[in-house]
């Protein structure tokens, strides 16, 4: 199969008595997608089509004719990207005011250009220019041919003889039509992340947007599904999931226009952040992603799993550590001989790692609590007389590795930082200070306050070059916004980005390879321009593993089990081995105390363990499928299958605890092959108890597929954990 992806240049001579002006269409195609853009004879550049790509591309000049909606009034209804204060009458892609001060744009096509990175990737720019002012946008769109996923960015320039201001600048819009569209999106709170709901998209325009400008996605996540004609399942429908690469303050418009049609622009809110753009400077904004199943959520899903391990997590086809947290262990209450201890707990569970959290740093205020403290990165004397450095060490005698918590975005106003450096802090100087979990922002938009984030990280691994894992969290929202060493005011939030990512560049340049887990009280800020930096992340404190069934599930549909750090906690009623197999489906993690873990429990997490061990490569790699919804039934149930569906494991759980519930009917498997034998064991057995399956029958992937297989889940066998493997 070829998988370049194609380009065409379509031209259709149009004959009205004399030869007219072409049309030219440019095409970009995946494995099962086409979007297609046209520029009309005024080099208006519209979309013409984003949907299930034809066998034909010279048939894709007859859509418009098919549809037979009134009237379009401004020929930029379906704009690629749409600008503002000439002839549109909707939401705009871009908004500015030129240097005179006129506030119009119109946008016209003068060439493209596609360039082939990969056999798989191609990269398609797209210019534009205003014909009467000195202004222009180059549209790119990044191409992933066998993932069905394209990455979608801006680039705006001018060369006007002074100063352009925008007003709102997207990094794409797009144009679909279908019979109606049904919006998935995601709303939360700490401890209460990635809630879904669903509506139909009325007439005006919803807006899904954050104004937090740090720990961004709190509230409301960037991530987004549009179903199309009716709600997409997870084998049917036609559904477009959509996030932006963006770690700050996002806007996403939808737009159901007076023609039915639904807009979507996405890209940096421009909430008080009116950009003063200079002659010849380059503003880029970030890459919106998307993808497009025919074929419902599941194919969406795993489409956005393959793309993200391959081409856009830091490591994504690479390992990851197991790890003991002494969090709830200890919380800040501990020494280097509970710690000690802890590190051969570490070495006894069999994990590979010890995590040491919040409370080691500060002296002139001990961070005995988390009202003081932070921002003062040393060692607490009286905790750790010896260092990080003697933790280092006692973790290698222990065969073990040993990483480390820090919050350096962050600082206490009770802190030796923030009163040596003030003007580093974000706040406002005639305005009342107001905290967020007694924590301001530090101001990373100003150059000092990135090399001193650098320096806390770099300090680390100066001391301790055998650190091996870092936690980054990051707790508070931005209140008060103001630098003290920012000229415009206005660039304040996209400063604060550029200076994060700067930092992130620099600690990658030189620490490659060091696994970082990014935390934000949760999943506050888990978005894939991050995951560039991060190997993985904390979905949510809230650690109830029956809560983690529901946000793990949702969680699956835009991020792989890679990246997710599922943490067996003492939260919850549920026995050990429940919390345990929820924790499995992603990079397992323990934040419990060993020592009072009863013979039998901690006989069984180490066995888990083990078992984990021979089976992360299939949950980390493998195609994930989502069985049995939690929301909709009394059993959850999850799949994963190998590349070459010669094995898949399977989690169940009992989510219903009414008298009499559990997994009554079969549960149809996915993704195997039909013409296979498979046998079904279980794994994950506490000691002293016996399966309920019987491991010795055979089973044809047409019947595992067709009529399924009964994990027999119950009251007394809450979660089962499955082994599904070929027979040869």
């Amino acid at each position: 199969m070829n998988y370049f992806f194609r380009l065409s240049a379509l031209s259709l001579c149009l004959l009205t008595g004399q030869l007219q002006a072409q049309n030219i269409n440019i095409s970009v195609e995946t494995r099962s997608n086409a979007l297609v853009l046209q520029a009309d004879a005024k080099k208006n550049l519209n979309t013409l089509y984003l949907g299930k790509k034809l066998a034909s591309a010279a048939e894709y000049e007859q859509i418009t004719g098919q549809y037979k909606q009134s009237s379009e009034y401004t020929g930029v209804l379906s704009a690629a990207y749409t600008p503002s204060g000439s002839r549109n009458l909707l939401e705009p892609a871009i908004s500015v005011s030129h240097a005179d001060g006129n506030n119009s744009l119109d946008l016209r096509y003068v060439s493209h250009e596609l360039k082939k990175l990969s056999d798989d990737v191609s990269l398609l720019s797209i210019l534009l220019k205003d014909p009467v002012y000195d202004f222009q946008v180059t549209l790119f769109y990044k191409s992933y041919y066998k993932d069905d996923v394209i990455e979608q960015w801006s680039v705006i320039k001018h060369k006007e003889k002074g100063n352009v201001t925008l007003q709102k600048f997207a990094s794409a819009n797009l144009y679909l039509k279908a019979g109606g569209f049904y919006l998935t999106q995601y709303h939360g709170d700490w401890a209460k992340e990635m809630q879904p709901e669903e509506s139909k998209i009325t007439h005006g325009i919803k807006t899904l947007d954050t104004k937090l400008g740090t720990r961004a996605n709190l509230f409301q996540p960037s991530v987004f599904m549009i179903s199309l004609d009716k709600p997409a399942t997870e084998d049917e429908g036609t559904v477009l999931y959509g996030a932006l690469e963006y770690s700050g303050n996002f806007r996403t418009d939808l737009e159901l226009d007076y023609l039915n049609n639904l807009k979507i622009i996405s890209g940096i809110n421009n909430y008080a952040s009116a950009y003063t753009l200079k002659p010849n400077e380059a503003f880029t904004t970030p890459a919106f992603l998307y993808t497009l199943s025919s074929t419902g959520k599941g194919d969406a899903s795993r489409n956005m799993h393959n793309w993200a391990r391959n081409y856009k997590i830091l490591d994504g086809k690479g390992q990851r550590l197991t790890l003991l947290n002494n969090w709830e262990a200890t919380y800040f209450d501990f020494n280097e001989s509970k710690l000690f201890d802890l590190l051969k707990d570490t070495k006894k569970l069999g994990v590979d790692l010890f995590l040491l959290d919040d409370g080691w740093f500060a002296n002139k205020y001990p961070r005995n609590g988390d009202v003081a403290g932070l921002g003062d990165w040393e060692e607490n004397k009286t905790k750790l007389p010896n260092g990080v450095a003697s933790l280092v060490k006692e973790a290698k005698n222990n065969e073990v590795k040993f990483g480390i918590w820090i919050e350096p975005e962050m600082v206490n106003p009770k802190s030796n930082l923030y009163e040596k450096h003030p003007d580093w802090v974000i706040k406002q100087p005639k305005r009342e200070e107001y905290y967020f979990r007694n924590q301001l922002v530090l101001d990373l938009s100003n150059p000092k306050v990135q090399d001193f984030v650098f320096g806390v990280v770099n300090d680390l691994f100066t001391k301790d070059p055998e650190l091996a894992y870092i936690k980054w969290d990051c707790n508070a929202v931005i209140y008060n916004a103001y630098s003290a060493t920012l000229g415009n005011q206005n660039h304040f939030y996209i400063e604060y980005m550029r200076g994060l990512y700067k930092v992130l560049e620099r600690i990658r340049t030189k620490y490659p390879t060091v696994p970082m887990m990014l935390c934000s009280g949760g999943g506050g800020r888990v978005d894939y321009a991050a995951l560039q930096y991060f190997t993985e992340f904390w979905p949510s404190d809230n650690t109830d593993p029956m809560e983690r069934i529901f946000m793990q599930w949702e969680y699956s549909y835009f991020y792989p089990a890679i990246t997710s750090s599922n943490h067996v906690t003492d939260w919850g009623k549920q026995p050990i081995k429940f919390r345990t197999d929820v924790a499995m489906m992603g990079k397992l993690g323990f934040d419990i105390v060993v020592s009072h873990l009863k013979e039998n429990d901690l006989k069984y997490c180490q066995d888990a363990i083990k078992t984990y061990n021979v089976i992360k490569p299939l949950i980390w790699q493998g195609d994930q499928y989502r069985l049995a919804n939690p929301k909709e039934g009394s059993v959850a149930s999850m799949l994963y299958v190998n590349s070459g569906k010669t094995a898949a494991v399977m989690f169940n759980y009992l989510v219903n605890n009414r008298y009499d519930e559990g997994s009554k009917l079969p549960i149809k498997l996915k993704g195997l092959d039909a013409s296979k034998k498979y046998a079904v064991k279980e794994l994950n057995l506490y000691p002293g108890t016996s399966s309920a399956v019987d491991g010795t029958k055979v089973y044809s992937g047409d019947f595992l597929m067709k009529i399924g297989f009964n994990p027999v889940v119950n009251s007394g066998r809450t979660s089962v954990v499955l082994q599904i493997e070929e027979l040869k």
